[in-house]
């Protein structure tokens, strides 16, 4: 079995590298952008913008820098937010020369250079998202875990695949490089135990509504400066936001979003859950099972280059779908229950919102059930999804 997983998004990557100049493959760090932009562009010079003496080089002189490494193949410029002023450059460059997917680059702080990337790439560049491994791509490699707690636990990064790593220990020291390097290297924020503090206080509100107020409150900061943080994080992949749907259908709804992070493992970690035995009795336990769902789902669309219409539905009499897809002109919903025993009233969720939203599952797309038992099954109501099987949702 190789110690590299092969990625769904490659085939997209290569797509735009046939079309456009430059091509970005965003995400966080130690997703696997530099492997998969290796891996895909082996003729490309490389060249790591982590590195210290080359990122002097090419701040110093970017239009000597780029000159140097000029070459007939292409070249990958990886961590390109530590010298986002090449981008002036390099349009220059890709004006005065017809090369398709000549420039790949690779960046992990996407609040650094999408500034950059709309005044001086605009129609020039193609913008990829590489989050970590998703369940397709570990199911088809023969990696997956046994169990869904195993999986929440362990979390998706490639490297605790590829090496067999301790997720323990792993995301610990994850945790730190970000906290001590990333968000130094970006933001004036002094804290940065505060700044822990509050990311922590983020992963205890998983999959709930967000209260800026009493997030800011109980990190003792401001509303605005909590804003700021959840900005950083968003810009950095750790979290996302899950808004609510816009049509009400005559009832009044929820309008804050709902806070998740990208991967179950940093959560893990971040709630200082030691092992995937802890998880069964955890009463974040649904929260994170619904979080691995959404950000799955999230994956989906990104390694095929689409945008993701995803959102969630809330009246103010307790009525919800955890996840509602938009497709064309249909509306996709998607409840997400943990237990492993398919349940009786398991579609009641889909039954009120069929009645809501006036669609009858014989008239358009059924809903689906996905939860944390192992078979599929096909009902009246809905489509009843094991979590081992995600890639059967037609979205």
């Amino acid at each position: 079995m190789s110690s590299i997983i092969p990625r769904l998004l490659k085939e997209s990557l290569l797509e735009a590298s046939l079309q456009l100049p430059v091509v970005a493959i965003l995400g966080p760090r130690q997703s696997g952008k530099t492997t998969i932009a290796k891996a895909t562009f082996t003729k490309h010079t490389y060249i790591s913008l982590e590195d210290l003496d080359t990122r002097q080089r090419a701040i110093e002189d970017p239009r000597k820098f780029l000159l140097d490494i000029d070459n007939t193949k292409g070249v990958i410029l990886d961590e390109f937010q530590n010298a986002p002023a090449l981008l002036s450059y390099i349009q220059t460059i890709v004006d005065e020369q017809e090369r398709p997917g000549y420039f790949i680059l690779t960046g992990s702080q996407n609040f650094l250079i999408n500034q950059e990337i709309t005044q001086t790439l605009a129609g020039r560049i193609a913008l990829l998202k590489l989050l970590p491994l998703s369940l397709t791509e570990i199911k088809h490699d023969n990696r997956l875990p046994n169990t869904i707690d195993e999986l929440l636990f362990q979390g998706l990064y490639p490297r605790i695949y590829a090496r067999n790593v301790n997720p323990l220990t792993w995301y610990r020291d994850y945790i730190e490089t970000y906290l001590e390097r990333d968000i130094r290297q970006v933001t004036r924020i002094k804290d940065l135990t505060q700044f822990k503090y509050f990311v922590q206080l983020c992963a205890g509100r998983i999959g709930q509504i967000l209260n800026y107020s009493s997030l800011a409150s109980d990190c003792s900061i401001d509303v605005r400066t909590a804003k700021e943080w959840l900005s950083l994080l968003e810009a950095s992949y750790v979290i996302f936001m899950l808004h609510p749907h816009r049509k009400n259908f005559n009832r009044r709804l929820i309008k804050s979003p709902k806070l998740y992070f990208y991967d179950t493992g940093l959560v893990c970690s971040l709630l200082k859950i030691e092992s995937h035995e802890q998880l069964r009795t955890h009463y974040l336990r649904g929260n994170l099972f619904e979080c691995l769902i959404i950000s799955e789902l999230h994956k989906h669309f990104f390694n095929s280059n689409r945008q993701p219409y995803i959102s969630f539905w809330r009246d103010n009499h307790g009525h919800e779908i955890d996840c509602i897809i938009e497709k064309a002109s249909q509306l996709i919903p998607i409840e997400i229950k943990s237990g492993m025993t398919p349940y009786p009233t398991i579609f009641k969720e889909l039954q009120q919102w069929y009645k809501i939203s006036q669609t009858i599952p014989t008239d358009g797309p059924k809903g689906y059930v996905v939860y944390g038992g192992d078979e599929n099954q096909t009902r009246t109501l809905g489509n009843l999804i094991s979590w081992k099987n995600l890639e059967q949702l037609d979205v």
